[in-house]
């Protein structure tokens, strides 16, 4: 029995110890783990065993920091220069700009274009046109690629321009795509010629447990056509009917097809993926710029476990902060940390116009009560919160005063601010704001107002629930 306690002691007081020592756990995230060790000791230190480290390993850091030096010495041209934002930005709107600058070294490059695709069908049909078009390479990334109608459209693009001589570049997540993977299409396109590349796999799980954590995922989206064309957007390679999850679809995504200088940066971002998948060098690539006549600035954002902690929290904060007379946020899963969800109150309250759009009925349970605790938060300071009841609205959008549009993979949650590898476009352009502000219109049309008197009357059990849950979100 002495010994029994005296294990039980030193996996509590380990474990606990090893928390405190951390100075990158937030305060919130810090006491959910030590209640968790403490009120389930054996289960939680298996659990913060397994997803507590937020770390790909040291040989991964350094391989991701030796890449991006290589990037940034021989493509520089790419990346835009420091001084762009002073140069092309709105000066109410340069401070976001020049921080996402910071985090990758992607600055505002001017001369894009972009083209907001209908739906998911129009997504797939442009898609396949430009491939089958395809004269150079093509580099496609998806978080999830399903073998479907969507998912199986892609790849037999990839095989018909790999067959005709074109560079055809595909990595899928080893966990969201693991049955594309595992599938007879993997090896078509295989043996088709094109080049394959698995990020993050999970071939060795023992070691992935033991180095660094099964869920730190790549998210991305990232598709390119001869470095002309980039699709960014929420949409990942599968059709909107979602069969995996069918009971919350169709999962209704934005994308939007850009050209111009920004098509080489994201095509970077995919460059420095497939660098750490598969050691392929640099000089393999080619990479292309050409303005269009009449654009717009924008520039890519890309954030992951090997970038700097806070680095997508605190770029919304900064674009929150700029606001100044009208915000509009789409997510699919809301668990905003300190930083975000007070720039979100702090912009209601200084008057901006701030309306929040998430799924009424969410994949994650988690989510939805975490999202819910916040809501009295939110309208009391006054924003407007509208729960889409058309499907699961998984488009990820934030648009400022009609002229400023954040778009890609990012969600407003704890996995993006943390775990996952996201791509973003940030651009300055009043037409294609428009264009994405008009589909938020379309999707509050298609939502039910959440108002604070209707909160209030939410029972004793429900509040509870949602806060419990709050509580331990940095866990679960």
């Amino acid at each position: 029995m002495t010994t029994i306690l005296f294990l039980h002691l030193v996996l509590v007081i380990g474990f606990t110890l090893r928390i405190l020592l951390r100075d990158d756990l937030s305060p919130p995230a810090r006491l959910a783990w030590i209640v968790v060790l403490n009120v389930l000791p054996y289960v939680g230190s298996v659990v913060y065993f397994m997803f507590g480290e937020i770390d790909l390993g040291h040989r991964a850091n350094i391989r991701h920091e030796k890449i991006f030096d290589e990037i940034r010495a021989k493509a520089d041209a790419y990346m835009g220069e420091t001084g762009n934002s002073d140069r092309l930005i709105d000066p109410l709107y340069r401070p976001p700009f020049r921080y996402a600058g910071s985090i990758n070294g992607f600055h505002p490059v001017d001369g894009n274009g972009a083209k907001l695709m209908a739906d998911g069908a129009a997504t797939n049909k442009h898609l396949v046109e430009d491939i089958d078009a395809a004269t150079s390479h093509v580099h496609v990334l998806y978080y999830i690629w399903h073998n479907d109608h969507t998912g199986t459209e892609i790849a037999q693009a990839l095989m018909r321009a790999a067959r005709r001589g074109v560079v055809c570049r595909a990595m899928a997540d080893g966990l969201g795509s693991r049955t594309l993977i595992k599938s007879d299409l993997w090896k078509q396109m295989k043996d088709a010629g094109v080049k394959l590349a698995v990020a993050l796999p999970l071939s060795n799980l023992i070691r992935t447990l033991l180095t660094s954590r099964i869920d730190l995922r790549n998210h991305r989206k990232i598709t390119v056509i001869d470095g002309r064309i980039t699709y960014c957007g929420s949409r990942n390679s599968a059709d909107p009917e979602f069969l995996v999850k069918a009971k919350y679809a169709p999962w209704v995504d934005i994308m939007l097809r850009f050209e111009g200088p920004v098509v080489a940066q994201n095509e970077l971002l995919f460059i420095s993926d497939w660098m750490q998948a598969t050691d392929e060098p640099f000089d393999a690539f080619e990479l292309k710029a050409k303005p269009v006549k009449g654009g717009f600035a924008a520039q890519v954002m890309g954030d992951g476990p090997t970038e700097r902690r806070g680095a997508t929290p605190q770029l919304f904060s900064n674009l929150m902060a700029c606001a100044q007379h009208d915000l509009t946020l789409t997510t699919p899963y809301f668990v905003p940390d300190a930083t975000v969800l007070e720039a979100l109150c702090s912009a209601a309250h200084r008057g901006v116009h701030v309306t929040l759009i998430f799924p009424k009925v969410n994949d994650s349970w988690i989510v939805a009560a975490t999202s819910r605790s916040y809501y009295r938060k939110l309208l009391t300071a006054g924003c407007q919160i509208h729960e889409f009841v058309g499907g699961l609205l998984h488009a990820k959008t934030l648009t400022i005063d009609d002229k400023i549009t954040l778009v890609g993979s990012s969600n407003l949650d704890l996995r993006s601010f943390d775990l996952n590898y996201e791509n973003n476009i940030l651009l300055q352009d009043v037409a294609t704001t428009k264009a994405v502000r008009d589909r938020q219109e379309s999707y509050m049309s298609q939502s039910d107002a959440v108002g604070l008197e209707q909160v209030l009357t939410w029972p004793y059990h429900r509040r509870i629930w949602n806060n419990v849950v709050a509580t331990i979100g940095p866990v679960l």
